[in-house]
């Protein structure tokens, strides 16, 4: 017998080349992505390569993002697994182009010091020490003051009546001398039962007939009727006018028919102790300025804000030494004496055609006094 050959199976079947092919670029590709992206590699199924960008002309936003197109790790190794994947799959990432910083100023945030005289606010002349320390500082402000302050008695401010008693008291004063105001204005006060009836609506019941047999005339009777009604209709009463400032104060009393700025300076200083008052339109207070500076003139109204702003903020004070000196003028105590008898002449002209109000300064102070009825 010839001997006979047994051919053994081979461990691993011979594929055809057709069915080996594929597995072959399975391999190749997943070599290629298993190497870094920065890489160079020289196959040419890889999938990492990047088309090159569409040039387009410069758009007019320069910060418009752009569109990249990036091989996703999963979709490679989704490839690598399943030959029936499609090799091109990708993902979409938008990359925003970082825009130029722009440098704003840095503020400082350190605090200067700044450095300041120390605002004065002034209180009511009737507080304790304050009458004082305003002598004090007109005293300093002004050398030609301090010498009126050194002559004269310092002011005294009493104790003030309600308000509406004292514009009513103030309109009844007007255009008359001391002694015939204080008779009418007794009388008044008899009228309506005593100065604690003194009322808006007291003043309201009385008629100008009634009046005028007190010797009030029918124009200062129409004026009481006036400051009556504002106080029944809430645009003025006591608590208001006593919390209001200089200036709104000023502006609701001159509402008041036969109230005016003389009459409303003077309630602010000697009833409602008001500490910087100027009455401008005080004939006596500009001849004191007039007096006090030597001046070839006398000062318009709009001059005295400007002359007197270094009394801020006790003019109030500065205007009573005025009153005393304008009322010593002439005198061998007075501080500046008038310097020739023509001037002396010519302020007595000026006080013959301005109209007299009231007496000189004890009659103004006697208006922020209770008058006995």
């Amino acid at each position: 017998m010839g001997e006979q050959t047994k051919i053994q199976p081979q461990s691993q079947p011979v594929q055809s080349e057709s069915q080996a092919l594929p597995q072959i670029e399975a391999q190749v590709q997943t070599q290629s992505l298993s190497q870094p992206f920065n890489t160079p590699t020289t196959t040419t199924s890889e999938l990492t390569t990047v088309p090159p960008p569409i040039t387009s002309p410069p758009a007019k936003i320069p910060s418009r993002p752009r569109k990249i197109r990036k091989v996703s790790p999963n979709a490679a190794a989704t490839t690598a697994n399943d030959p029936n994947s499609s090799p091109t799959s990708t993902t979409t990432t938008t990359e925003t182009p970082k825009s130029p910083a722009i440098k704003t100023p840095r503020t400082k945030t350190s605090q200067q010091l700044v450095i300041a005289t120390p605002r004065i606010v002034a209180r009511s002349l009737t507080c304790e020490g304050e009458l004082e320390y305003a002598i004090h500082y007109l005293r300093n402000a002004d050398p030609l003051l301090a010498s009126l302050i050194d002559i004269y008695q310092p002011p005294s401010f009493d104790t003030f009546p309600t308000p509406f008693l004292a514009l009513a008291r103030s309109i009844l004063y007007q255009q008359l001398a001391f002694k015939a105001g204080s008779s009418i204005y007794t009388r008044f006060i008899s009228l309506c039962g005593g100065e604690a009836g003194v009322l808006p609506e007291t003043v309201l019941a009385l008629t100008p007939q009634q009046l005028r047999q007190f010797g009030v005339s029918g124009r200062k009777a129409s004026y009481l009727h006036d400051l009556a009604r504002k106080y029944r209709n809430g645009i003025l009463s006591d608590s208001a006018i006593v919390n209001m400032d200089d200036r709104s104060l000023f502006t609701m009393l001159t509402m008041v028919n036969g109230i005016g700025s003389w009459s409303v300076h003077m309630f602010m200083i000697f009833s409602l102790h008001r500490p910087d008052v100027l009455p401008i339109n005080d004939l006596q207070v500009r001849k004191g300025v007039q007096l006090l500076y030597n001046l070839p003139e006398l000062p318009r109204p709009s001059q005295m804000d400007q002359l007197c702003e270094k009394w801020r903020p006790y003019r109030s004070v500065a205007s009573w030494y005025l009153w005393r000196l304008q009322e010593s003028k002439g005198s061998p105590s007075s501080v500046i004496a008038v310097s020739t008898s023509g001037n002396l002449t010519q302020q007595q002209q000026e006080d013959q055609q301005q109209p007299q109000l009231i007496d000189p300064i004890n009659s103004i102070l006697n208006l922020g006094r209770d008058v006995s009825g």
